[in-house]
């Protein structure tokens, strides 16, 4: 007599415990869809640049930031326009082992990330170079919270170049 009953309470108790795990909120709609990814409005590119430990370059225009907020890691993300020649210090700083080089984007972009910055996606920008690292891979200690980090360059004129920086 007792197993049946505690059996007939379980039913209820796991239901409970499924119903509350299912993301769900009280209207039925998902809650994770109308909360995540979200945009720290009140970071800017000073706040980026400092997270990234990529200083923006003295004389650089049209410098913008912006921090995704998503449940498990946070996407930075840093765009200017300098000389050519800063844009592959950058890169280089980075510590990649690779040099910057062409990527011809073969996938969908992850979403609208540098589009809320008022710029293109850089994977789709005709010709932009690109590098990425993991900084713990290659012992970057000063970039130890990072666990990816990667700089499109695209050159703009003779001497000019937009840089794309994204880090989570």
């Amino acid at each position: 007599m007792i197993r049946r009953a505690a059996r007939i309470l379980a039913v209820p108790a796991v239901a409970l415990l499924l119903a509350s795990c299912s993301g769900t909120d009280v209207g039925g709609s998902r809650a994770s869809d109308e909360r995540w990814p979200q945009w720290d409005e009140t970071a800017n590119a000073a706040e980026v640049s400092e997270f990234m430990k990529v200083a923006v370059p003295e004389g650089a225009t049209e410098a913008k930031g912006a921090v995704q907020v998503n449940p498990r890691e946070d996407v930075y993300l840093l765009s200017f326009v300098t000389s050519e020649e800063n844009a592959e210090e950058i890169a280089k700083d980075l510590r990649s082992e690779e040099p910057l080089e062409d990527r011809k984007a073969d996938f969908a972009p992850q979403g609208e990330r540098f589009g809320h910055l008022g710029l293109p996606e850089p994977e789709t920008v005709e010709g932009a170079r690109w590098v990425g690292v993991c900084p713990p891979c290659v012992g970057d200690k000063r970039r130890s919270k990072m666990q990816w980090i990667e700089v499109y360059v695209q050159t703009l004129d003779a001497d000019r170049a937009r840089v794309y920086l994204q880090a989570f």
